[in-house]
């Protein structure tokens, strides 16, 4: 197991965030109106509020790779191009991890992926989730020259390539440099057009859709059934977090409105349910996000990351 995937897993259920770290899909913000394109998030403020993450103690940062703005789609993710942003992050943060939730691995070339992604491990000190998919936006397809049809075995070759570093591909003596010190782990979104077999056994982890508790334990149970016990099950929550500590649980669509003591239930339920680590997605968050953030960290976090490096609270909600 790669070393970033044993600090992820690390006292056996963690808690981390899903960029951008922003709140504009709040009633307060859309009513306030933007002059962004709907779906853009606003980026003032990730530097710092990625920094406070990785003092708060949160274990990893999640990013979503969306190449082009579709506005059918009506999300626009974190903007910026996933493998800058990374060694970007990697430069700005110290202990949390950087994750993808989920690289399109057919629309990229694959010889160009396997080095950004070892150059943001290397530049993190082993930091990378590199978390893949196949694709699911038919339009960017064409427009990248790549076939939507064939993306399946277009996905099956990357893997293979990645898995043995291009050793059967390059002509003798060419290499892809940087070589990673130990394999990258490869976390699958989806199904990414294979089989659930072959997926347990090429792949190190399962990045799942947002669910209940319920919803997580029959699917976990899917993946444990094809991947083994040791193959971490992530998902993640778009979370409103209340002001009423006591707030109950109160669904929307992939997460809910709850106060910190029904999160923590929420949490405690999930990791039953055989959720290994989950997400935080804040945009439709009422809150500033620095004072939710720093909340979490000092009520929440103890209750699951024993030996999680909790600093910065009182300075959190001042930042």
């Amino acid at each position: 197991m790669s070393s970033a995937l044993s600090t992820l897993g690390a006292g056996g259920f963690s808690v981390g965030l899903e960029l951008p770290l922003d709140n504009d899909w709040s009633m307060a913000a859309r009513q306030a109106g933007s002059p962004r394109l709907p779906g853009e998030p606003d980026l003032q403020r990730h530097a710092e509020l990625a920094k406070l993450a990785d003092r708060l103690g949160f274990r990893a940062l999640w990013l979503r790779d969306v190449p082009l703005y579709d506005p059918a789609f009506g999300d626009a993710a974190q903007v910026f191009e996933v493998f800058t942003y990374l060694g970007y992050l990697a430069g700005i943060t110290r202990n949390i991890l950087l994750g993808t939730a989920a690289v399109a691995l057919p629309l990229r070339e694959p010889l160009l992926t396997m080095k950004a992604a070892a150059s943001v491990d290397q530049l993190s000190n082993g930091r990378l989730l590199l978390g893949i998919a196949s694709g699911d936006r038919p339009v960017e397809y064409p427009l990248f020259g790549r076939d939507f049809a064939g993306r399946g075995q277009a996905f099956r070759e990357q893997v293979g390539l990645i898995r043995n570093w291009a050793a059967d591909y390059l002509p003798p003596g060419i290499k892809v440099l940087p070589r990673p010190p130990r394999p990258l782990p490869l976390l699958v979104a989806g199904l990414a057009q294979q089989t659930p077999a072959w997926l347990g056994q090429q792949m190190d982890g399962c990045l799942a859709y947002p669910g209940t508790p319920e919803d997580h334990a029959h699917r976990a149970a899917a993946w444990r059934a094809v991947a083994g016990n040791d193959k971490p099950y992530i998902s993640f929550i778009h979370l409103d977090l209340a002001d009423d500590a006591h707030a109950p649980m109160r669904r929307h669509r992939f997460g809910g409105r709850v106060g910190r003591k029904g999160l923590v239930a929420e949490l405690a339920a999930m990791q039953e349910a055989g959720v290994g680590h989950i997400g935080l997605h804040f945009r439709q968050n009422r809150r500033p996000l620095a004072e939710t953030m720093a909340e979490i960290a000092e009520f929440v976090l103890p209750e699951f990351h024993l030996a999680g490096n909790v600093a910065d609270v009182a300075e959190a909600a001042v930042v």
